[in-house]
């Protein structure tokens, strides 16, 4: 693999593409100020005006938000796996019908595996603009997003419409659902209750990890965050890691399915047979399969980064055995 070639797997923070407009909420007071990435895979935006970095299939997409202090991403609930890390920033995160069932506080570095098949949101509640890292289970995603019905209906009192096919209507920019396309229904109320109301005893001991607790397990080796026998036990399709300095030896290695390169803290020397390059503080590296290669910090200090690796489990619901 060329370096040009490389370079096409890699995307780096400061070249990351914005979408203004990727749900349903993007013109709600308090939400349409948010920012939304899709790095690998095409995510669960519903924009045609959202940017895919790198479009190859993974058995996982990785996405971002960017948001400035007090805005926040509206209740809404997937089918597969919806995992954060907090790249900048201090967040909430809340979930139930009406988002009053629970919450939890993260910090940076701080990893949520959010359980699928309950509403939630979050907010940042940081003094400066905020930016979360997120893997998706499943290269669909899940198929998409399932709103709280109150976020429909806000959202159609400022102008957008979703449609039954999952695309976003704007009637600000004189657009309208299209011929034989009705309305996303609302959810029933039967439906809802198929929703939990999971108190934060029930979310925060098995779905939260801490940034300085993984640090300290991953001294040695990597912290096992994400999987069967992880610190956050599920099997969402990937599994992920946190790497610090003198976690992985120096030496080529290689992986029979894809891995995703996510940088935290400091700088990371990444090395292959066809060059050498260096990964910041959130950028993303797409690493093939059977691609040997070494990482190691490029320079003293703190370092770390989460690395996701696919697995054959199929995406699906929160593994709970």
């Amino acid at each position: 693999m060329t370096p040009t070639e490389m370079a096409g797997r890699i995307v780096r923070y400061g070249e990351l593409q914005p979408c203004r407009t990727a749900f349903i909420d993007a013109h709600t007071p308090g939400s349409d100020q948010k920012e939304n990435f899709t790095i690998i895979g095409g995510g669960v935006s519903e924009s045609a005006d959202q940017h895919v970095h790198i479009n190859e299939a993974h058995g996982f997409n990785i996405g971002a938000a960017g948001q400035p202090p007090k805005c926040r991403n509206s209740l809404h609930s997937h089918r597969t796996a919806e995992v954060f890390f907090v790249l900048k920033g201090r967040w909430r995160f809340f979930w139930g019908r009406w988002g009053t069932a629970g919450e939890v506080v993260l910090e940076e570095g701080d990893i949520i595996n959010i359980p699928t098949g309950i509403f939630r949101g979050f907010e940042n509640i940081g003094t400066d603009y905020g930016m979360i890292m997120a893997v998706l289970g499943g290269d669909d995603a899940g198929g998409g997003v399932i709103w709280a019905p109150q976020v429909i209906e806000d959202a159609r009192d400022h102008g957008l419409v979703l449609g039954e096919n999952g695309k976003l209507y704007d009637s600000k920019k004189g657009q309208s659902l299209p011929e034989g396309v009705g309305p996303m229904p609302l959810l029933t109320e039967a439906e809802l209750t198929q929703f939990p109301e999971l108190a934060a005893l029930d979310v925060v001991p098995g779905h939260v990890a801490r940034y300085w607790d993984l640090m300290a397990l991953a001294q040695k080796e990597p912290a096992k965050v994400i999987g069967a026998e992880a610190r956050l036990k599920d099997r969402p399709g990937f599994e992920v890691e946190l790497l610090t300095r003198g976690s992985i030896p120096g030496e080529m290695h290689s992986h029979d399915r894809h891995t995703v390169l996510m940088g935290m803290r400091g700088h990371w020397r990444f090395a292959w047979d066809g060059g050498e390059t260096t990964l910041a503080p959130g950028d993303t590296l797409s690493v093939p399969p059977g691609l040997a290669h070494s990482l190691a910090p490029a320079m003293t200090g703190e370092a770390s980064l989460y690395r996701v690796k696919a697995t054959e489990d199929p995406a699906g619901p929160t593994w709970r055995g």
